[in-house]
């Protein structure tokens, strides 16, 4: 069994819990986190978002029609809906900056975009392969011009693949331009990536799957109100031909910065659906940073997310562990919440960057360990302060590292402590259904011929079809054999 720390607090266990943060809304609004100009108080409300469940009329999440589109496409990986701007023709998705009733959907002086996502023909990763083959645009207004004659804001990558930027220009006579941002990057095709963008007159800020990446100067160059007319364009120029070849999810925009925390907060709240669809094999193998070179979690997490922990900062000292495994928890703290509840406050340690901590509750302490009942209460990265509401009268906190001996998404803390299984054991029942698939669709590893959602279809028959075991599909399914009866197939 693998090395976990715990710390004994006054506190409880948490009865109710969820494997997963339900995704966020993005047309509702998000609270904000603790590091930087949002605060803890702080709720954010997009201008709009563009989650592409309409792929007929291309609308927005509000209701809003597009100013034109053309050539566009829609694939199933993603979150299970992504437009896809990538033909050898002109490609177009136009929207307005500002409504004909005023609703304004972008603005490019003080704000956030945020959004998912992937190469598309991109022959691979950049290391190997050829990129768009052009500067491909991923969000742009206006439009780019040698002598800066029009004015344009682009967050875009080179060729290669290889760079991410983000530039203006003005429209003015002296052809101001400015790069504010550039950041190296290495995307393999069909993998989803969360790319924020922040800026302000204060500074800019760009965010790669909910980490900083790198931060520029303040905004003071941008588009004026003929270019911004013309509207914004996701996935290439106003010509459709600079185009970014990749798949597009969840696009918002917000007229405020978002602060680091609420980054942060939606990463790890929409990156399970990516992880859970089937479709995305690419996301499933996923190779880590160098920040800790003794180990390499080359595998993707099926039970993952902030769950019920609540982000609560930075914390003021940071401590790294020898490598990504050697973690602790400190600074523990609890406090009446009230209704026989506790609010318990505590600091992750020790570990590396990038690296994801599963956090633990039982009522007791046995050996081994494994042999008692646990919640898992969600997951942290070091450095950063949680608060967690415990309603018991006693509760011990394990914090579990990213240890995944069999490589099939589920940690060994986390087979040991909820599953009870040998993490070097079987990582498949009888009818070959991985233990991580039950446990990502919240199901017991025992229910292979359960049909929870009533469909016709035995939990490991939905496993095998890629159908939701705990959604009906609509249908009931039979198959007649040769004796005249009938069976589920």
């Amino acid at each position: 069994m693998k090395t976990v720390c715990w710390t004994k607090i006054i506190g409880a266990l948490l009865i109710s819990f969820s494997l997963f943060r339900p995704a966020s809304g993005l047309a509702q609004g998000l609270p904000g986190g603790g590091g930087g100009g949002g605060g803890g108080g702080t709720t954010y409300t997009p201008l709009d978002s563009w989650s592409f469940n309409d792929h007929t009329n291309w609308t927005s999440d509000n209701g809003y029609f597009p100013l034109s589109f053309t050539n566009l496409a829609f694939s199933p990986l993603g979150n299970f809906q992504s437009l896809v701007v990538d033909t050898n023709v002109s490609v177009l998705l136009q929207y307005r900056v500002v409504e004909t009733n005023g609703t304004t959907n972008l603005t490019v002086n003080v704000g956030t975009v945020t959004f998912w996502f992937a190469p598309g023909s991109w022959s691979g990763t950049n290391a190997g392969g050829t990129g768009p083959g052009e500067y491909g645009r991923l969000f742009e207004t206006g439009a780019y011009t040698t002598n800066s004659s029009y004015g344009w804001w682009s967050l875009y990558v080179d060729s290669a693949g290889a760079n991410l930027y983000f530039s203006a220009q003005t429209n003015n006579s002296s052809g101001t331009f400015t790069n504010y941002l550039s950041v190296p990057i290495s995307w393999t095709t069909n993998y989803f990536h969360f790319i924020a963008l922040t800026y302000s007159a204060t500074n800019t800020a760009l965010y790669l799957d909910g980490v900083l990446a790198t931060n520029g100067p303040p905004v003071t160059v941008y588009p004026g109100q003929n270019a911004l007319t013309n509207g914004f364009f996701v996935g290439s120029d106003f010509t459709g031909t600079y185009q970014a070849h990749g798949l597009f999810n969840n696009v918002a925009t917000y007229n405020v910065p978002l602060d680091a925390g609420t980054i942060q907060g939606i990463f790890s709240a929409q990156y399970p659906l990516y992880m859970m669809n089937p479709y995305n094999s690419a996301m499933e193998t996923i190779v880590s940073g160098s920040s800790s070179p003794t180990f390499t979690n080359n595998y993707f997490d099926a039970i993952s997310g902030a769950g019920n922990l609540q982000w609560d900062g930075y914390a003021s000292t940071c401590s790294y562990g020898t490598n990504a495994l050697n973690v602790w928890i400190s600074n523990v703290s609890a406090t009446n919440a009230g209704n026989g509840t506790m609010n318990v406050t505590f600091t992750i340690q020790g570990g590396a960057d990038g690296y994801a901590y599963d956090v633990f509750a039982g009522g007791y302490l046995s050996s081994p360990l494994s042999t008692r009942y646990w919640a898992w209460l969600g997951q942290g990265y070091h450095c950063n302060t949680y608060t967690v509401n415990i309603n018991s009268q006693i509760a011990f906190l394990i914090l579990g590292t990213p240890q995944d001996t069999s490589g099939f998404g589920l940690t060994d803390a986390y087979e040991n402590l909820i599953l009870h299984i040998d993490p070097n054991g079987a990582q498949t029942d009888a009818y070959g259904v991985p233990y991580a698939w039950y446990a990502m669709n919240g199901l017991s590893i025992s229910s292979a011929i359960q049909d929870p959602d009533h469909d016709g279809l035995m939990n490991y028959q939905e496993y095998f079809y890629g159908t939701k075991p705990i959604v009906s599909e609509g249908f009931s399914i039979w198959v007649s054999t040769p004796n005249g009866t009938t069976s589920i197939p």
